[in-house]
């Protein structure tokens, strides 16, 4: 069996006709048109790319100058000096506190006016009342008693004295009695034995003489310490009436000083315990300003430094730093600002202020506007220009105020460098600025 193949499908095709002579010669122009079209595309872009190779052979990258903040370095001299908000605080607000418990009558409210001396609250409480009425009757008992021991003291004396005289009557009469005794021994009327009695009566009372003096200064020096004894346990005991009194007496809430009535803590007739806080009074004569200083300048803040304290739109007032507080919180650390001279007008407590510390002034040092490539390169290089280019060079940066820095080496007067916007530099040494 014959096996078929596709002999019977073909079919001859006619050949087309030869282009003419003249169609030929006007279709090669075009060709090379295009190829020269081609050419110069290419070399366009061979240029465009060495253009692109010389810009990244000058700068690692490129940058837009609208992205960037450039200051010059001057020199001159730097002021260190630390800016913070703060309030007003008033530098003599007293709280006053219940000195015992009871119920309290408010003769005020929160904002009044007051003068010194003016009650401002009342507290009843019996139980202080009725002590000191119990510590009164005890100190009137111990002034008797007092009383009494003088009065014994003095009629002991007496007694003692009574004695000593009949001491010196009895002598006296032992004296005479001696003389004449003698007087009739010598005349021989008495015997011996009647001399030798009356010389034994003299010496008795010259020891019943001095033995009475004794007991004069002896009983004298006993009433003494009696009397001495009851008067000082009635003092202790008028020492107790009178802190008593004096609490009694506080128990009236007055005004310190001429002010106004701050916070009122507690509500009218209420019943507040020992030691409660009632009620606070502003002093409107005196104020300070708080601040909040961040930490890194804290070691360097002393007291009795001067500052400037500004209210919104107005004059700068000279002020001093009264206080610094010794512990740090959040990163920051409490200051308290004095005015050294007059105060700002109407101020009120809580109100914001603008303060400006003066810390030290540098003379005649290179310094540049400050801005963040001070913590970017950690105060060790900039970002120093040299005609469209920025190239990172190492600096050595010194103190800072608020709106410059000191730069101690790596640049000179008049360079320029970029101050902000250097973050987005990255790792590169050189960067075109456009």
């Amino acid at each position: 069996m014959a096996i078929r193949d596709t002999s019977g499908q073909d079919r001859p095709l006619s050949s087309p006709a030869p282009a003419s002579t003249g169609a030929t010669t006007r279709r090669l122009p075009k060709i090379k048109r295009s190829w020269l079209l081609a050419g110069g595309a290419g070399l366009g872009l061979l240029l465009l790319a060495g253009w692109v190779a010389s810009g990244w052979s000058s700068g690692n990258r490129s940058v837009d100058g609208e992205r960037v903040r450039i200051a010059e370095v001057t020199r001159g001299d730097l002021v260190r000096d630390i800016a913070a908000d703060g309030k007003v605080i008033a530098a003599n607000s007293p709280v006053l506190y219940a000195i015992a418990g009871g119920t309290v009558t408010l003769k005020v409210v929160a904002g009044d006016a007051v003068k010194k001396g003016q009650a401002l609250a009342e507290i009843d409480s019996p139980e202080l009342r009725s002590k000191l009425a119990q510590e009164e009757a005890t100190l009137a008992s111990l002034e008797a008693e007092a009383g009494r021991a003088a009065l014994d003291a003095q009629l002991a004396t007496a007694t003692a004295k009574k004695s000593l005289d009949q001491a010196n009557i009895d002598r006296q009469a032992a004296v005479r009695d001696l003389e004449r005794y003698q007087r009739a021994f010598e005349g021989g009327a008495v015997a011996q034995v009647d001399v030798a009695k009356a010389q034994d009566t003299l010496k008795s009372a010259d020891i019943g003489l001095a033995n009475a003096k004794r007991g004069v200064a002896l009983q004298g020096q006993g009433a003494g310490l009696d009397t001495r004894n009851k008067k000082l346990l009635a003092d202790r005991q008028r020492a107790v009436v009178a802190e008593i009194a004096r609490q009694v007496e506080a128990l009236t809430l007055r005004a310190p000083f001429d002010g106004q009535v701050g916070q009122v803590q507690i509500k009218q007739r209420e019943n507040v315990a020992q030691n409660a806080p009632v009620l606070s009074v502003v002093d409107l004569t005196e104020f300070e300003v708080e601040i909040r200083i961040p930490e890194s300048f804290a070691r360097d803040l002393g007291i009795g430094m001067p500052a400037q304290i500004r209210t919104a739109g107005g004059e700068p007032f000279a002020a001093q730093v009264a206080a610094v507080s010794p512990e740090v919180v959040n990163g920051e650390v409490t200051s308290r600002l004095r005015f050294s001279g007059k105060q700002p007008p109407n101020l009120r407590q809580n109100q914001r202020l603008s303060a400006r510390i003066v810390m030290d002034t540098r003379k005649n040092v290179l310094q540049v506007e400050r801005g963040p490539f001070v913590d970017q390169g950690g105060g060790r290089s900039a970002w120093v220009m040299d005609g469209d280019t920025a190239i990172k060079r190492p600096v050595r940066v010194g103190t800072s105020s608020i709106n410059a820095v000191e730069i101690i080496e790596g640049v000179q007067e008049g360079d320029r460098i970029v101050v902000s916007g250097a973050d987005q530099f990255g790792d590169a040494e050189q960067i075109s600025i456009n």
